[in-house]
């Protein structure tokens, strides 16, 4: 898939919210115009019924797979949630991103990039499993990582982490980020930026 579609798919402007309360979901639901939303709640249990409110709102639900309770972190669970509906994930297990790429699901691969170090070992990683896309942490990375990243990759790059203003969001963008995640509701429809 082609670097340009996966970020229209997950995004029409520069923030994917980011969700961490039940009452933060359904004000995205209803208000936000992003047609993906960063699932960072939730449990076994109560994900049947997000998955089913998303699909009525027409949002895709990315499921960040280390922070959904009582799914195991596993090959078996990577397939439950397959079959439970979840399109896209994100993790920082780049052996259960390719189980649930076979499973047919958008995959994610999240990066710290703290150091140089992490930044070469995040390279490697990425030659060995090639996911759909990238998410950085901080959000705040500067351009010349993202630059290499892209140049190593070829892959779309999201940011994440400390991203809480609008010019947090603008600096990410003209650092060569595609789009952020955040989980501050007042940057959830912006759209100043995108093309800084």
């Amino acid at each position: 898939m082609k670097a340009e579609h996966i970020v229209k798919m997950l995004c029409d402007g520069p923030v994917i919210p980011a969700i961490r309360t039940s009452d933060d979901f359904k004000f995205a639901l209803a208000n936000v115009a992003s047609p993906s939303l960063i699932l960072l709640f939730g449990d076994i249990l109560t994900l049947p019924g997000l998955l089913e409110q998303a699909k009525k709102a027409k949002k895709r639900i990315v499921v960040h797979l280390d922070l959904v309770d009582g799914i195991g972190k596993d090959k078996a669970g990577v397939k439950y949630l397959a079959r439970m509906g979840v399109t896209a994930m994100i993790t920082t297990k780049s052996h259960l991103g390719k189980i649930a790429s076979e499973e047919g699901m958008l995959v994610i691969q999240r990066l710290f990039l703290m150091d140089s170090e992490a930044l070469r070992t995040g390279i490697h990683l990425l030659s060995v499993f090639k996911p759909d896309a990238v998410e950085v942490l901080p959000g705040s990375v500067p351009a010349a990582p993202v630059q290499e990243l892209v140049r190593a990759t070829g892959l779309p790059i999201f940011g994440g982490g400390l991203i809480s203003t609008t010019e947090d969001v603008t600096r990410a963008i003209q650092n060569g980020i595609c789009a952020v995640s955040t989980s501050k509701r007042a940057l959830w429809n912006l759209t100043a930026g995108k093309n800084g």
